[in-house]
């Protein structure tokens, strides 16, 4: 063992000039993966690292081997086993000059990232893929020496942040950098732990954050030129957004308009920094969940704001910057109905960007919060006129049928959002207008319905022109078009939910007559899926719907429908489905549709108390209080979408995926509204099953096991009504 230590020693002193990650590795892994066997040998080897990382210079191409050194000597600090070597005060502080401090230096390297590729210092910078550089191997030995020494830390740190900005101070434009320095220090030094969504939420608290960001970045974002020392103004633009949880409303509310003031920044790093963190500030929520900036505090801002933020996106580099149109799609959330003034200006150029990108659609994430903001904009103007709907479809509706018709595959889910919330809107209001028409037949076009991320949105469509044009499409005789779809749907694991949405839209908006002469072809289907590829998903799904039917039609139509597709098929149904399975059903207003569909069965049909169908009735009832009672059961496969771990055409290869947009969600009436409590439903269904059949109920209740019957008799108790 002492031949191999010896030898990693060895390793670590010379090896760097042969293969720097290599070595690296080495470091990183050692103290990992040993304690007892190196522990005597450790001090060595923090010895040799450090005068390894003295030695090494600032050159690229030992970042590697760097990054790893300091992580090896973070993860021995962070050890217990090894702590000892590092509380001396002269090591620590000898390791604060030497190591950390040259290499949280920005280096010319990094300038020229900075100026040269700002997204690639961007993604390293504040997205978290700056894993192996120097900066952020030195942050974390920060970090951890700060968390494990805070004490004997604390003086060094703060002697060297003193020394940095004396330095700065005494020629800022020359000596600009050790304030950047100073500023990855303090953050490094107060950070403990944070979220992506939060930023930093714990720190030091002997490290005094708001004072150091009113005493040393405020002032920087308030120069008055707002393109000068830009890697300074990034730095600075970086603090106020990490730290957002921990310097509170005031001080961000000082900030705020510096942070809008540096929108038309020439750099691309500083007016995406800013961007993002105008949008990561109006994300902020208060312990009762409000808007911290709501649009009373945001409103005197937005004329700069909205102004400033579509200028970035003419600034060469940003035409496509997904951090400003997130802010856009943001500044709009935040504002609501106080964004109206600003839309006349802001939709054609929207719609032009639309055009634009769509010519070349390569920046997925600016994509999504486009099409996320023009459904925000929609939502916001129609709720206050829906006739402006006509507005947007005039501007709109070129670039989607261009998109279309030049199948621009990564669009089109999204393009079919857009028009369903477009159509939705203008439920109630008349007749579908001729150009939906004109799109219609394309909708139901075989290649569109292969294409996963196509499938959600288009059933959306699909479903909206039921419901508002059923009677056209009769005409159009397109009927069996949209069976073929509900056929696919349903035979698909992935897809089956869509199918049974498809279903009840068509049995709840579609003409009956025809929908009732396909209905035993329909249920035919339904049953030869359920006999040949039966999953926990697909049973809920038909659970629901035929709960539906009970409820829109009646529970006698359900059983004799069943019964001519195949004698006693009913009873099997509620033995082996609707008993056993019942829990399975998730949702909560899926449980309330099962509910009151289960409670019309006992009550309302008379075809469950025939002889051959007696028996399921108390079990029937046993199993309805089970779904009141007990909560969900959580099984694999059941949530929406999931297909059971099946792949159901490996050789499709890549598919544009879906993305719902969070502003285009589809409304979810509630079909049973007029029912607020499903148990009082039972009781008051259960007491006029028992005036209008007198004597039969507590024939029907006995099989009921004792805390069962205690359980119905309470909700009597609760809707106020008998049963016996």
């Amino acid at each position: 063992m002492c031949h191999r230590c010896a030898l990693a020693m060895m390793r670590m002193r010379v090896c760097w000039s042969i293969c720097a990650r290599r070595s690296a590795r080495t470091f990183a892994c050692t103290p990992r993966n040993t304690t007892e066997e190196f522990k005597p040998f450790m001090e060595q080897f923090v010895t040799a690292v450090w005068e390894l990382l003295v030695k090494t210079s600032l050159q690229t191409k030992y970042d590697a081997l760097v990054s790893h050194a300091l992580q090896f000597l973070s993860v021995v600090a962070e050890r217990q086993h090894y702590q000892s070597i590092f509380e001396n005060p002269e090591i620590l502080a000898q390791i604060c000059d030497k190591v950390v401090i040259p290499n949280l230096d920005i280096r010319p390297s990094d300038e020229e990232i900075f100026e040269d590729s700002p997204e690639e210092y961007i993604r390293r910078d504040i997205e978290g893929s700056d894993i192996d550089t120097r900066r952020r191997a030195a942050c974390d030995l920060v970090k951890t020496l700060s968390i494990n020494f805070e004490q004997k830390i604390f003086g060094i740190f703060g002697q060297y942040l003193e020394i940095l900005l004396t330095k700065y101070k005494e020629n800022p434009t020359a000596n600009w950098r050790s304030k950047d320095t100073a500023i990855y220090l303090v953050t490094s030094w107060a950070s403990r732990g944070g979220t992506q969504k939060h930023g930093i939420t714990q720190t030091s608290e002997l490290v005094p954050l708001p004072e150091f960001c009113a005493q040393q970045i405020i002032p920087e974002l308030e120069r008055p030129n707002i393109n000068e020392i830009p890697v300074l103004k990034a730095a600075a633009i970086k603090y106020v957004m990490v730290f957002r949880s921990i310097l509170g409303p005031q001080v961000l509310a000082n900030c705020l308009p510096q942070l809008i003031r540096h929108l038309p920044a020439e750099s691309p790093v500083v007016h995406s920094y800013a961007a993002c963190s105008v949008e990561k500030i109006l994300t902020m929520r208060d312990a009762s969940n409000a808007i911290v900036f709501g649009p009373q505090v945001l409103g005197p801002h937005a004329t700069q704001l909205i102004s400033g933020l579509f200028a970035t996106l003419s600034l060469p580099g940003s035409g496509e910057n997904e951090y400003v149109m997130k802010a856009i799609m943001r500044s709009f959330s935040v504002l609501q109905s106080a964004s109206m003034p600003f839309m006349g200006v802001a939709l054609p150029q929207l719609t032009e960007i639309l055009t634009q990108v769509a010519k070349n659609p390569s920046r997925p994430h600016f994509n999504h919060y486009l099409f996320e903001t023009l459904a925000l904009s929609i939502k916001i103007v129609c709720q206050a006129d829906a006739s402006a709907v006509s507005s947007f479809e005039e501007a709109l509706f070129p670039v989607f049928q261009g998109i279309l018709q030049q199948d621009i595959v990564e669009f089109m889910p999204y393009v079919f959002q857009m028009l369903s919330v477009l159509l939705e809107v203008r439920e109630g209001s008349g007749s579908i207008p001729e150009p939906y028409w004109a799109l219609f037949p394309c909708l139901l076009s075989p290649a569109l319905w292969d294409r996963t991320g196509n499938v959600t949105p288009l059933i959306r469509l699909i479903s909206a022109f039921i419901k508002q044009g059923s009677a056209q499409i009769q005409a159009l005789g397109k009927l069996s078009a949209i069976l073929g779809i509900f056929q696919k749907m349903i035979a698909s694991k992935a897809n089956d939910h869509e199918g049974f949405y498809l279903l009840q839209n068509l049995l709840s908006y579609y003409p009956a007559a025809e929908i009732q002469t396909n209905l035993r072809q329909i249920f035919g289907l339904l049953f030869q899926r359920l006999s040949l590829s039966k999953t926990p998903k697909y049973i809920s799904g038909i659970i629901v719907f035929f709960s539906f039917y009970v409820i829109k039609y009646s529970g006698g139509q359900l059983a004799q429908l069943i019964d001519e597709i195949q004698p006693g098929m009913f009873g099997m149904l509620l033995d082996r489905v609707f008993i056993t399975d019942m829990g399975k059903v998730l949702k909560e207003q899926d449980r309330k549709m099962v509910a009151v569909g289960v409670t019309k069965l006992l009550t309302e049909t008379p075809e469950m108390l025939l002889p051959q169908h007696g028996a399921f009735w108390p079990r029937l009832l046993h199993s309805l209080i089970d779904l009141f009672e007990r909560p969900p059961e959580k099984l694999k496969g059941l949530e929406i979408g999931e297909s059971a771990g099946v792949a159901e055409d490996p050789d499709a290869g890549y598919q544009v995926a879906f993305a719902q947009l969070t502003h285009a969600q589809p409304n979810q009436p509630d079909h049973l509204a007029e029912i607020t409590d499903a148990r009082q439903f039972l009781a008051t269904s259960l007491s006029k099953f028992a005036q209008s059949r007198a004597g039969e109920l507590p024939t029907l209740l006995s099989p009921l096991e004792p805390e069962y019957k205690q359980v119905l008799q309470k909700y009597c108790d609760q809707a106020g009504v008998r049963i016996a």
